[in-house]
């Protein structure tokens, strides 16, 4: 059996293009990628990012490739009186609710996922989003 997912390569490819828009905003950010498997391939903290957000960064990429949603769609269903209500406290604490992870995709089939944390959710969203396309 073949599994496609992203190589090293194409983890440092999609940090890249995040970088590159994480300095068009002026806010340095963390960066990670994981694999078809949800497992880390590469991460970046960026000069001047919080060191609190590695950790959140790589849930991010974690929780977009554990359920094939963006973390901003989950979070919109995980919020009170929505059917995932209480989602983030499952998989230990490591799902992430808010904007920042997105699926990577090649056609219809998630080969990984990218996680941005370290600006406001539109920040991170917005990164991770440049970051994707360069899959």
């Amino acid at each position: 059996m073949n599994v496609h997912t992203v190589s090293l390569a194409d983890a440092r490819r999609v940090i890249g293009a995040g970088e590159v828009k994480a300095v068009e905003l002026g806010q340095p950010s963390n960066i990670a990628v994981v694999d078809a498997g949800g497992n880390l391939v590469a991460h970046v903290r960026m000069d001047g990012a919080w060191i609190g957000s590695i950790d959140i960064s790589i849930n991010k990429a974690f929780t977009s490739r554990a359920f094939d949603i963006s973390t901003q769609d989950l979070g919109d269903n995980a919020a009170p009186g929505q059917q995932f209500f209480g989602i983030h406290a499952s998989n230990n604490g490591r799902v992430m609710i808010f904007a920042g992870g997105i699926p990577l995709r090649d056609g219809d089939t998630v080969v990984g996922a990218v996680g941005v944390s370290g600006g406001s959710g539109a920040q991170d969203q917005e990164i991770a989003e440049a970051a994707a396309a360069a899959l």
